[in-house]
């Protein structure tokens, strides 16, 4: 049956194939003919569009964008997440160039053509702007739309390549309106902060022409004004701008005696004193202008930043034993939040995995703490977003900030404890106990430390919520020994109230014999305010700005290699200036062959926000992008950036003193590990020399001054050398030696030398010359 059924089937399969082949040969013809007419006609329509879209956007009604500056042109926002955290970022740099405010130009092109977008689109785009100026603690206090610029034009065109009859095309143009002045008007923010601002129409209209201006298809483009809120430079009654001031497009920078920021602007209503007496329009709202922000004023908001960052920030050490809760303190004063008990706050600043999981600090970092002018802490937490703020944005919102070094607590990160008070140029030291529990020796290692760099100190006693009366009694009693010890000669002076701040800040600046003492708790918030208090009164003991005469020194503490980049150094400014940019050469190094290389500093960041010039008492890193490979493999903490010509060395002379309450005993040759500023290296001691007269004093504006200490006189010269020997409390002249390479040294660098325990400190006083 099968066989039978064969043929059959072969017999349809060529019957379909011939019917097919049929209806091609009498059909394909036209059917090919209408798909080419069809093609044609939409190349037509497809050539009058392009037409079309190459008239448009080509007519100016502002000066193209610059890249620098406050001003920002924008065809229309939106898009995704991603893309408006990029749009946030664009928005503080222009921010930041504007001294705090900023122009956005919505329908406008980078070329300052006219978009030929509607009200609807604008007004979309607008309300995004909006909330994305929310986002960055920035409100609009100007919005301004344009309309009657651009007039819409459609004519017809006969096409002779189209086989149909009476085929037409359309064309569009778009070309200037005939109209003398455009229509403006001015919106209020949606969100309602530019207070003072309403609905404002040209008179003459009716509500039917209002309402077909605020439709579709009416060409429009608008000018927003934005500006950050919560900074130093502004006061309240900067927020609520009068509308004539509001529609200024330029900011003058002056200001008056009082500090406060003056706007100059165009009056309308007289009802305010102007500096502007003129009539004309604001210059940016008109078409072939632009807006423009005075150079000087973005000069002097950058220059008080850098104020903030050198001349009125506090450094203060963090430090105590394990579990006293360092961590936890300076993320509850950092975020503005309090603790839950189970160590949340310390998680916002923690920089390691294992360090979260195992509640210790095992490095050396530090975070920012601001003021206002009146004292009140900068919130860390953002409440618009709900995140913690960046050192860039507390740094911008503050008038005073404190930096806050954590310190790592546990005995086997000893050595890196003392690493960040050698090359932390600490103001103060706060010493954590925790009240549950007794001072340990760690607590008199880190009592001594301080002690060793003159650092004034402030003991405070945590975790005091639930903690019984007689356990903090008894660290009371722990602590008060440990001060009253011949070796720190502290006296202590408990803070309970306000007026005790005013005491103890009064105490500090006379002398650093007294050690105020605190009692706080992170969970119920107990004893908080009156240790921001302290914070905000403390004066600021290290003198950088006597350092600005010197010649620029730059110590290097951490290396990056950014992509697109090249080498990042970051580092302390502890002398001189620096203007970076293409022709600013330094010299870094040195290398293991003691050489420097000579490069350029091309760009600098002070807190994480662009700067130009970097001085004195700053931490900053600096792009140097001209460094080979090879070069960038060589680059290690412990360097500098110099500007004059440099000089390293592997031998240097030392005053030094032995401290007490360690059993040292120290004779040539002895090798210990030095630390000088940020230098770490062990050296071996040779040729020591007994002295008698006062301890080398460590000086307390951070080795700023260059005098040497004053000429010793030797004692037992006839003795043998091979005897001397350092006792605890002893001082003497000594000759270091660095085993494993050359360094930066020179007269007046601080000095401490360990082996395991501090043993000693001292002053460079001498460097062999070469």
């Amino acid at each position: 049956a099968l066989t039978t059924c064969i043929p059959q089937i072969r017999r349809s399969l060529l019957a379909v194939q011939f019917w097919g082949y049929s209806q091609y040969l009498r059909y394909g013809s036209s059917c090919q003919h209408a798909h080419t007419r069809t093609q044609s006609h939409t190349h037509t329509h497809t050539h009058a569009h392009t037409r079309s879209m190459q008239m448009k956007r080509h007519i100016k009604v502002v000066e193209p964008e610059i890249e620098d500056g406050p001003v920002e042109y924008k065809r229309q926002i939106n898009g995704t997440a991603t893309r408006l955290r990029s749009l946030g970022t664009q928005m503080g740099f222009r921010l930041d160039e504007g001294s705090g405010i900023c122009t956005y130009q919505v329908g406008v092109e980078d070329d300052g053509a006219h978009s030929l977008l509607d009200y609807v689109a604008i007004a979309e785009s607008c309300k995004i702007l909006e909330f994305l100026a929310h986002s960055l603690n920035a409100i609009v206090i100007e919005r301004t739309l344009i309309q009657d610029e651009i007039s819409k034009v459609e004519t017809t065109n006969d096409d002779n390549d189209i086989d149909d009859d009476n085929t037409e095309s359309t064309i569009i143009r778009y070309e200037k309106s005939t109209a003398t002045t455009p229509f403006i008007f001015q919106e209020p923010s949606i969100l309602g902060d530019s207070q003072g601002v309403v609905q404002e129409w040209p008179e003459g209209l009716d509500s039917n022409e209002m309402k077909q201006r605020r439709g579709s298809g009416v060409l429009t483009r608008a000018q927003i004004r934005i500006q950050r809120i919560e900074t130093h430079q502004l006061e309240k009654q900067a927020i609520v701008k009068e509308h004539a001031v509001s529609r200024v497009d330029t900011l003058d920078g002056t200001e008056d005696d009082c500090g406060k920021r003056r706007t100059n602007g165009n009056n309308n209503n007289n009802n305010n004193s102007t500096t502007n007496p003129s009539n004309k329009p604001p210059a940016a709202a008109l078409p072939g202008k632009k807006a423009s922000t005075s150079l000087s004023s973005r000069k002097q908001h950058r220059g008080d930043i850098g104020d903030t960052l050198s001349h009125r920030n506090v450094r203060i050490a963090v430090m105590g034993n394990v579990d006293a809760g360092k961590s936890t303190l300076i993320g509850t004063l950092t975020t503005s939040s309090l603790d839950d008990g189970r160590g949340k706050t310390r998680t916002f600043i923690m920089k390691h995995r294992h360090e979260i999981e195992t509640g210790r600090t095992s490095t050396a970092t530090n975070h920012l703490m601001g003021f206002t002018q009146r004292g009140e802490p900068v919130v860390g937490r953002d409440s618009v977003r709900s995140k913690i703020k960046g050192i860039d944005e507390i740094a911008k919102e503050s008038y005073r900030v404190v930096t806050l070094m954590d310190l790592a607590g546990h005995e086997k990160f000893l050595k890196t404890t003392i690493h960040g008070v050698a090359s932390g140029f600490a103001d103060y030291a706060l010493i954590l106990v925790n009240s549950r529990q007794t001072a340990t020796h760690m607590t008199m290692h880190h009592l001594n430390l301080c002690c060793s760099f003159k650092i004034p100190l402030i003991v405070v006693f945590t975790k005091i919520d639930g903690c019984p009366e007689h356990a903090l009694e008894t660290s009371k009693e722990a602590v008060t020994k440990m001060l009253l010890a011949p070796e720190i000669s502290k006296q202590p002076y408990e803070v309970k109230s306000i007026e005790d701040v005013g005491l103890a800040v009064d105490k500090l600046s006379m002398d650093s014999t007294t050690v105020p003492m605190f009692q706080i708790s992170c969970v119920t918030g107990h004893g908080i305010d009156l240790l921001q208090k302290l914070f905000f009164s403390l004066p600021k003991r290290r003198r950088h700005s006597q350092k600005k005469k010197r010649s620029f020194e730059f110590l290097v503490e951490e290396i990056y290699d950014v992509p697109n980049v090249g080498a990042v150094v970051s580092g302390f400014v502890n002398a001189g200036e620096l203007s970076v940019g293409p022709n600013s050469v330094v010299h870094l190094g040195p290398n293991d062959d003691g050489s420097f290389v000579e490069t350029v500093a091309k760009s600098a960041h002070i807190a994480r926000i662009n700067t130009t010039h970097v001085t004195a008492g700053q931490s900053a890193t600096l792009a140097l992008p001209l460094l080979s490979k090879e070069m960038r493999l060589q680059l290690r903490p412990g360097m500098v950036v110099l500007q004059n010509s440099p000089s390293s060395t592997m031998e240097f002379d030392a005053e030094i003193c032995v401290l007490k309450g360690e059993k040292t005993t120290i004779r040539e040759p002895h090798q210990a590990f030095v630390h000088i500023l940020n230098i770490r290296q062990s050296a071996v001691a040779r040729d020591i020399q007994l002295v008698h007269h006062h301890p080398p004093a460590i000086a307390s504006d951070a080795e700023e001054s260059m005098e040497q200490p004053g000429i010793m006189d030797t004692s037992d010269e006839d003795s043998d050398k091979e005897n001397v020997v350092l006792q605890p409390g002893s001082r003497a002249k000594v000759r270091f030696e660095f085993t494993q390479r050359p360094e930066y040294v020179r007269p007046g660098m601080r000095l401490l030398f360990r082996d395991g325990r501090v043993r000693g400190v001292g002053l460079v006083t001498s460097v062999p010359q070469v």
